[in-house]
């Protein structure tokens, strides 16, 4: 898709840094919306869903962290992508972030190259998945990258986009064992710069959220950890 096609939706309640974002993004051929607040916010990406977030963590009103948060509960807008703007630059901060529900993660002060790099980065990520199969189905996991949508035993399931893309990258390798580097080359793109945790941090989340929509099923054991090796996406074995 040509980036005339992308839409940004830019929510940070400093005019100016909003400003300029904008700026930077529109000159680069994207289309931006704005928002100051969190509530602002969440009716704009329900009522007008765009590609692509940026979202300042401290907001008036509704916190980023709580946007993000409602973002990922519904089905609606659980797919679209998050990159977080924050000034914490703490490595649990960070993996705060990614557990909330966010693809990437941008501290400030930062350099509007390395934005912009991270903002193709991602929307790169979706299109990329477009081209894989269309679906993938295991068990009672049914996955619809066309729809973006993950299924199990016909009920959906609302995921980040990160948390689809890792749950389709292991469903794709039929039982075979990735390693963290082989997944977050495929999940989060080659030269991503991310802690060594940020894949465990994604698996965990998964997990919750798949023993939260089935708890008699245990769906999180379909989700193997191979200690000191990486996942497997397989049945659970009797014991597991």
């Amino acid at each position: 898709m040509a980036k005339a096609s992308k839409t940004i939706l830019v929510v940070e309640d400093e005019q100016d840094l909003a400003e300029v974002i904008c700026f930077n993004l529109e000159r680069e051929g994207y289309q931006t919306r704005r928002s100051a607040s969190g509530d602002a916010a969440l009716a704009e990406v329900r009522t007008h869903p765009p590609d692509l977030v940026l979202l300042d963590r401290m907001l008036p009103n509704i916190s980023g962290d709580d946007v993000a948060g409602e973002m990922r509960k519904d089905p609606a807008t659980a797919h679209i992508p998050i990159l977080m703007l924050t000034a914490k630059a703490e490595e649990s901060d960070e993996l705060v972030g990614f557990a909330l529900g966010a693809d990437d993660y941008v501290t400030k002060p930062f350099s509007m190259k390395v934005l912009l790099a991270r903002v193709i980065a991602l929307l790169r990520r979706g299109d990329a998945q477009s081209s894989d199969s269309d679906i993938l189905a295991e068990g009672p996991f049914a996955l619809d990258r066309n729809r973006h949508e993950l299924k199990v035993d016909g009920q959906p399931i609302g995921v980040t986009a990160t948390e689809f893309r890792l749950l389709g990258t292991l469903m794709s390798a039929s039982g075979r064992v990735l390693d963290r580097s082989k997944l977050i080359d495929k999940v989060l793109g080659q030269g991503a710069v991310v802690l060594d945790r940020t894949i465990d941090v994604h698996i965990t989340s998964l997990r919750k959220k798949l023993q939260s929509a089935a708890p008699d099923d245990n769906l999180a054991a379909w989700i193997h950890t191979v200690r000191g090796v990486g996942y497997s996406f397989r049945p659970p074995k009797a014991d597991e």
